[in-house]
């Protein structure tokens, strides 16, 4: 009896953990084929800012806005791998149609900043964003030095008068000197299903080496003939 209950208790758990790695087998190609659409619609041709934006419908949009940097604008501390920390230079752009929006022009070293500040005409072709970025972690915003730690796109607006829209461009014209695009990409996504696949198929793993041994004690120990028999 106890023989059976253990197969029973092993193949059980066994079946569980092989489940758990089959389910994220599905999740890896649900979320590698939603990784390449995503990135098909943020490498699209780009559109016209629509007249009224929609988070939800909008987000990754590709546009083409021109326009004139009006020279306002404040930047957020960021870091890249190959240049260590600096900031977003976010940028208010005032429209050929008239209206204020921001443009996340890419990031520029310490070393760099306080440049000039381009202003006068540009062509910005990106993509519209509203990011993420804010947690329990995040400083508070210093706005009398212009200095922000995400990119909150409501608060941003209101520090700048702008409409809550943030356009993260992929290329200006003319380049902004001394500052490198960031653009958006699915990068920053995490991925990590084929992690998750090789954890519960190699817990499948150990658990039949574990129970084969268990097992085969329990095996020899119904065989093995009793002392004084």
């Amino acid at each position: 009896m106890r023989f059976t209950l253990s197969v029973i208790f092993s193949a059980v758990i066994l079946a569980v953990l092989v489940s758990l790695g089959l389910w994220q087998v599905r999740r890896l190609a649900w979320k590698e084929a939603y990784l390449a659409d995503l990135q098909a619609r943020i490498a699209a041709a780009p559109v016209e800012l629509p007249a009224r934006p929609d988070p939800a419908r909008d987000q990754y949009l590709p546009v083409e806005v021109s326009g004139t940097l009006s020279g306002e604008g404040l930047q957020v501390l960021a870091s890249t791998r190959d240049a260590g920390a600096g900031y977003r230079i976010i940028r208010v752009l005032e429209t050929d149609g008239g209206r204020r929006v921001m443009a996340d022009l890419g990031f520029e070293s310490i070393e760099s900043h306080e440049k000039p500040r381009l202003t006068g005409p540009i062509r910005v072709i990106g993509n519209l964003h509203w990011p993420d970025e804010v947690d329990s972690w995040t400083p508070a915003p210093e706005p009398d030095k212009g200095l922000f730690f995400a990119r909150d796109v409501p608060v941003l607006a209101d520090a700048l008068g702008t409409e809550p829209l943030l356009i993260v461009a992929r290329a200006t014209e003319p380049p902004v000197a001394g500052v490198q695009p960031l653009p958006v990409s699915t990068e920053s996504i995490p991925n990590r299903h084929l992690e998750y696949v090789f954890t519960w198929f190699a817990f499948a793993f150990i658990w039949s080496v574990i129970s084969f041994v268990m097992l085969r004690r329990i095996r020899l120990k119904r065989t093995r003939p009793q002392k004084g028999t």
